[in-house]
């Protein structure tokens, strides 16, 4: 099964220094149809304005990754971490037993857009923890590189949840091929450019949501970013 989310079809919330596009139910928006896939619950498609920013929150039980598309993000949290996110780098936070956080946009002139990904923890309760890794965009051209899995593989950041996260960059005549477990479920989130996924074309933001298959097969990109997600079922 493989099924098209586009990205307008999305939820999407403007709250002036913050535009953001909800690929599952979040906030304000709620669709009971897309309450998340398999054990990702979040990917918030974010755009933070200069100078502003998301200050000091809460967060338990579920692991964050952050991964910014352009500008830079300032984060701070309760376990002692001061670290700025630039394009490029992989940053997952275990929220466990429970975290205080803050992030923000320091620049003057720059929007900063980044993807918020949740994903369900296989287990509750655990220590709070951080972790920031650089992926370089070499790692990434024409493959896909993987960037987050529970056991820290080819470099990976490690996070504590059954799935695996990888990212690619395509133009031109590259592609690549993912072999998947059809047991398992499988997302596709376009973040920039075009793309071919299995045959069918997409744009930014767009996604595919998919079960029972075999592999992903990328090809024909065009200035395309793409995030993979390999699931529990």
């Amino acid at each position: 099964m493989i099924k098209l989310r586009k990205s307008q079809d999305r939820g999407y919330a403007d709250r002036g220094w913050l535009k953001s596009y909800h690929s599952f139910s979040f906030a304000d928006y709620y669709d009971p149809a897309f309450m998340g896939w398999g054990n990702l619950r979040v990917i918030n498609d974010d755009r933070i304005d200069p100078g502003t920013g998301f200050g000091k929150h809460g967060h338990r039980d579920m692991e964050i990754v952050s991964y910014v598309l352009s500008g830079e993000l300032a984060h701070q949290d309760s376990m002692g971490n001061i670290e700025t996110i630039p394009p490029g780098d992989v940053q997952r936070m275990s929220a466990g037993s429970g975290v205080m956080h803050s992030e923000f946009n320091h620049a003057k002139d720059e929007i900063t857009h980044l993807l918020q990904i949740w994903i369900e923890p296989s287990q509750a309760g655990i220590t709070p923890g951080y972790e920031q890794k650089t992926i370089a965009a070499e790692a990434k051209r024409g493959r896909l590189r993987l960037i987050a899995s529970p056991d820290g593989a080819q470099d990976s950041v490690t996070f504590h949840a059954d799935a695996r996260l990888y990212a690619g960059l395509f133009d031109g005549d590259e592609s690549a091929k993912l072999t998947l477990n059809p047991a398992r479920k499988a997302y596709v989130h376009l973040a920039l450019g075009t793309l071919e996924v299995n045959g069918q074309g997409l744009q930014a933001g767009d996604a595919l949501i998919l079960e029972n298959e075999p592999e992903i097969t990328l090809a024909n990109g065009v200035a395309a970013e793409v995030l993979v997600f390999d699931l529990a079922p």
